[in-house]
C-alpha cells in the first residue's frame, strides 16, 4: 500500500464571496518532490498556508504524515519545514544568532543545536559570515541560512515557496542540489514555483492550480506528452491557465488578503 505524505481531500477556503481553493483534492506521495504551479492568484499560497496549519480550510479536510491540520495543528508543525518567499530571518541579529533563537523554539538541547549549527553553516558555506547582521546579507546568502534554519529540526515534509526567485544562477544551482540532497535524504518536498525549468528539473510530479481549482496533476514527461513531443512545461502551463494577464491589484481588490 502506498505511504502518502500528505493527504488533501475536497479543501475549500473562502475569503468572503472570494474562493481562493476550490474542492481541492490530491495525495503527495512520501518522499517525493511535489510541484504545485499556477499563476497569480491561483491558490497556491492559501493551498501551501492551509497545509501548514497557517490559516483553517473553510471546508474540506487535509493530513500531513497522518495529523489533521485542523485537529492537530502542533504536531502538524513538529513534523515540517516550511521556507516562504519572504526570508524569516530577524536583521539585527547574527547568523548564529538567528539559529540559536530558532533552535531554541524547536526545543533543541544547547549542546547538539550548537553541533547542528556549526554543521550547517559549513554545508552551506556560510561559516565565515555566522557573527554578522542578516540584514546585511545578499538574498542568496538569507535564503541559504534560511535552509540551514529549517534543517536544524530535521522536518519530515519541507514547504518551499518560491525558493529561487531572484537568485543569480551559481546560488540557483546551489540550492537546486540541495533540495535533491534532502529529498534524497528521506524528507518529502512541496515547492510553489513560477519558475518552469524549476518545476520540470526537479518535481516528480506537479499539480497545476488555477482560480482555485486543480486542472492536472500528473509527472512533467505525462502532462508534456500530453501535448505532443515538443511541448514544454510552460506549454502545459499555458494550456491550463491561458494567456490572460493576471493583475495583482485586481486580484488583491477581490480578496483583501496577502498571499492567496
Amino acid at each position: 500500500m502506498m505511504e502518502y505524505s500528505i493527504i488533501v481531500d475536497k479543501l475549500t477556503k473562502k475569503f468572503g464571496n472570494f474562493t481562493a481553493d476550490n474542492n481541492i483534492s490530491l495525495k503527495v506521495k512520501k518522499g517525493e518532490i511535489f510541484g504545485i504551479l499556477g499563476p497569480n492568484g491561483a491558490g497556491k499560497t492559501t493551498l501551501i498556508s492551509m497545509l501548514t496549519t497557517l490559516i483553517k480550510p473553510t471546508s474540506g479536510t487535509a493530513s500531513v504524515m497522518g495529523k489533521d491540520v485542523i485537529k492537530q495543528q502542533l504536531d502538524v508543525r513538529k513534523m515540517i519545514g516550511v521556507i516562504t518567499e519572504k526570508v524569516t530571518m530577524y536583521p539585527p541579529l547574527t547568523a548564529e544568532e538567528n539559529l540559536m533563537f530558532f533552535g531554541r523554539l524547536y526545543g533543541m538541547e544547547k549542546k547538539e543545536l550548537k553541533r547542528k549549527i556549526a554543521a550547517g553553516l559549513e554545508e552551506f558555506q556560510l561559516t565565515k559570515f555566522k557573527n554578522k547582521p542578516v540584514g546585511t546579507f545578499s538574498l542568496g546568502m538569507k535564503r541559504r541560512l534560511d535552509i540551514v534554519r529549517v534543517l536544524l529540526n530535521n522536518p519530515k515534509v519541507f514547504f518551499l515557496d518560491e525558493p529561487t526567485v531572484g537568485l543569480d544562477p551559481i546560488t540557483v544551482a546551489f540550492i537546486k542540489n540541495k533540495i535533491r540532497e534532502i529529498n534524497k535524504n528521506g524528507s518529502t518536498i512541496v515547492l510553489t514555483t513560477h519558475i518552469m525549468q524549476d518545476a520540470d528539473e526537479l518535481s516528480d510530479r506537479v499539480a497545476l492550480i488555477d482560480h482555485g481549482n486543480l486542472m492536472a496533476c500528473d509527472t512533467p514527461k505525462k502532462l508534456k506528452n500530453k501535448l505532443g513531443k515538443k511541448a514544454t512545461l510552460e506549454d502545459v502551463f499555458i494550456h491550463y491557465a491561458g494567456e490572460q494577464l493576471r493583475d495583482e491589484t485586481q486580484r488583491m481588490s477581490m480578496a483583501p488578503r496577502r498571499g492567496i
